[in-house]
């Protein structure tokens, strides 16, 4: 029975990879909850928002993810992702410090050009530190960061700019940060490259041209098809986790403090119990059949489609109290989705990883992040932003609810056909 690389190493430092990642999420995804104090102090649209909020870090973030990603897969690991996690967080305390509209996009592009290097040479180690049976189970620990980021990013968050104002909020979440990196650098294990992969090309060896790797990954259908639902999951995904805090404010008239609850302690809880249910019934169901590791996005994304529209949909007036917090009826809805929206993320990248190889994983991981960011986080963001305005005079307060729930309908309808039509490329691929 294979075991993980490293015994219980393997598993810390996978843990300690999970705090460096949640953090990241934290720095990348707070401004969803801080944008409208933002855009009330700094008088600027929606649109300039989801331009910040998104295009803005994704530019910067997208075009050195591939660089970074060749560097890390002839480099230590554990050590680059380390630094950058170091310099992400120093951007982010710059960010509570900025002083208008301009100087805070600039810090945010520091944050972004940090947070490059930091997920697929994550990634690559993971795969390095586990077999690839096991690895369903620890991408889906990996992948809670965006959930624990979500909930104590903006649970925290929203409770610190509701109490001590946006500025704070940058600050006080930039101290982790540091300490996730001195965790990473000082105490975790860098694996031996292709430890479950047979031998991999000698690190000391000739560098792979980047146009051999662009070259085999257009030909793989599989890696194409399963690229073109990621970019659809994470256009509606980045969507979705900058504008529903503000969509909570404006059309359920609830506080930062009480929209940040809402997105962070319920939507994060729900989120992480789905992203560890998507890892576990990958590795389960593909024991049976391995088609299950694509078969397992495209049964989330068909339960998800009826609970988002239903979320974005519902209208405001019943609310149930958790607490003393009343909370719009509609949020039964966003627990449901948020459980079965996440399960394409740890299949997808444990197939990624099963057909990658090991010497060209991170490159290849950030050119598959490369899409995901610049269209997903990029350009989600900023249509949600543009649909809004432009609805905004027919539908007033209401028109960014629309925007939400045209956008994540749209996506999750296509990205139903998308992971099925990957799921025959992927039996072929294997079979030959």
């Amino acid at each position: 029975m294979k075991t993980s690389a490293y015994g219980w190493r393997s598993h810390y430092t996978l843990l300690v990879l999970l705090f460096v990642y949640t953090m990241s999420f934290i720095d990348r995804q707070i401004m969803g909850i801080l944008i409208q104090p933002i855009k009330e102090e700094f008088q600027v649209s929606d649109t300039a928002m989801g331009l910040l909020s998104g295009l803005t870090f994704a530019l910067f973030y997208g075009v050195l993810a591939i660089p970074f990603g060749r560097y890390a897969d002839r480099a230590n690991r554990r050590n680059f992702v380390a630094y950058c996690c170091a310099a992400w967080s120093a951007m982010t305390a710059l960010c509570g410090m900025a002083t208008g509209y301009w100087s805070l996009a600039l810090a945010r592009v520091g944050v972004a050009v940090g947070e490059a290097g930091g997920t697929a040479p994550s990634l690559s180690m993971i795969a390095d530190h586990y077999p690839p049976e096991q690895r369903g189970r620890a991408m889906g620990v990996y992948w809670l960061g965006p959930q624990l980021g979500i909930l104590f990013g903006l649970t925290l968050g929203g409770w610190i700019a509701q109490h001590h104002g946006w500025r704070a909020a940058f600050l006080w979440m930039a101290a982790p940060g540091i300490l996730a990196a001195l965790m990473l650098r000082y105490t975790s294990v860098e694996p031996r490259r292709g430890m479950w992969d047979g031998e991999a090309p000698p690190v000391s060896g000739p560098v792979e041209s980047l146009g051999v790797i662009v070259r085999s990954l257009w030909a793989s259908k599989v890696f194409m098809r399963i690229g073109l639902a990621g970019l659809l999951m994470g256009f509606t995904g980045y969507g979705i986790g900058i504008w529903t805090p503000s969509f909570l404010v404006r059309s359920h008239g609830m506080s930062l403090q009480g929209a940040g609850a809402v997105m962070g302690l319920l939507g994060g809880t729900a989120a992480a119990l789905g992203a560890l249910l998507g890892g576990w019934l990958c590795d389960t169901l593909a024991k049976r059949d391995p088609r299950w590791r694509i078969g397992v996005p495209l049964l989330g994304c068909l339960l998800s489609l009826p609970t988002g529209l239903g979320f974005y949909l519902m209208p405001a007036g019943d609310v149930w109290h958790l607490g003393s917090l009343a909370m719009p009826a509609a949020v039964g809805w966003y627990l449901l989705f948020g459980v079965t929206a996440v399960w394409w993320v740890a299949p997808v990248y444990a197939v990624l990883s099963e057909l990658i190889a090991p010497h060209r994983r991170a490159t290849a991981l950030s050119i598959f992040s490369l899409g995901l960011t610049m269209v997903g986080g990029g350009l989600g963001p900023l249509l949600v932003g543009l649909l809004s305005d432009a609805l905004t005079p027919w539908m007033g307060t209401e028109a960014l609810r629309m925007s939400l729930a045209i956008t994540t309908g749209s996506c999750f309808a296509l990205g139903i056909a998308a992971f099925a039509w990957a799921i025959k490329a992927y039996a072929d691929e294997r079979r030959s």
